[in-house]
């Protein structure tokens, strides 16, 4: 009998501590940073990517969070568009939406991004699921139009959507080639700890906001 009792208490402890992880787990603030090849870490090294150092900011500042990375290098709007349902799982309590630089790259119409990430953005609001968008901007060779159009695509659809809106994701780095890799266009871990100090008061207000606590 005494075994019995031994062993019935040891496993209404084990139940007890699966139930504390459980809730603890539930308690972490979960975050998707979901875009292309600048949130991916293209040419990084593990824990050089902004995902990565993202998350040791915000852990360093006290916040109880994970940042998950899907960035997917090479993504358009058209494609983070098409894998958004399985790129943010049941859960998520804030995404980061970083996308379009692609798109402008390859002269993509302004139109069709503006689409795709309008199409995202209904998508997450359908789900609950709060957004941080992050902000490109047109290249000038592209010409005046082109630059116009596209760069007025974020204020547009964060004022239309309500989410805070982080104007430039590259702020800091685009054209300073100290802060880049040799493609003059991807941060290098230099160029990322810039981003993310640039960002991070941006996304400490969205997980306040948000209900998240530090």
């Amino acid at each position: 009998m005494a075994f019995k009792h031994t062993v019935v208490a040891a496993l209404a402890l084990f139940v007890a501590v699966c139930g504390v992880i459980s809730s603890a787990r539930a308690d972490t603030f979960r975050i998707v940073g979901l875009g292309d090849s600048l949130m991916a870490g293209f040419s990084l090294g593990p824990g050089e990517g902004f995902t990565d150092k993202l998350q040791a900011a915000l852990k360093a500042k006290g916040h109880d969070v994970t940042v998950a990375n899907a960035g997917v290098s090479g993504d358009t709007s058209s494609g983070g568009l098409s894998r958004l349902d399985w790129s943010v799982p049941d859960g998520t309590r804030l995404v980061i939406l970083e996308l379009g630089a692609n798109d402008m790259l390859r002269g993509i119409s302004p139109d069709i991004t503006e689409k795709n990430l309008d199409a995202m953005l209904a998508k997450l609001k359908a789900r609950n699921i709060p957004v941080l968008l992050a902000g490109m901007r047109a290249a000038p060779n592209l010409g005046a139009d082109y630059q116009k159009a596209f760069d007025a695509i974020y204020p547009k659809l964060a004022a239309q959507y309500g989410v805070p809106l982080y104007p430039f994701f590259l702020d800091g780095v685009a054209g300073h080639t100290d802060l880049q890799i040799e493609d003059g266009m991807h941060p290098n871990p230099r160029g990322v700890d810039v981003m993310v100090e640039g960002i991070l008061p941006t996304v400490e207000k969205a997980i306040v906001a948000n209900g998240g606590a530090s």
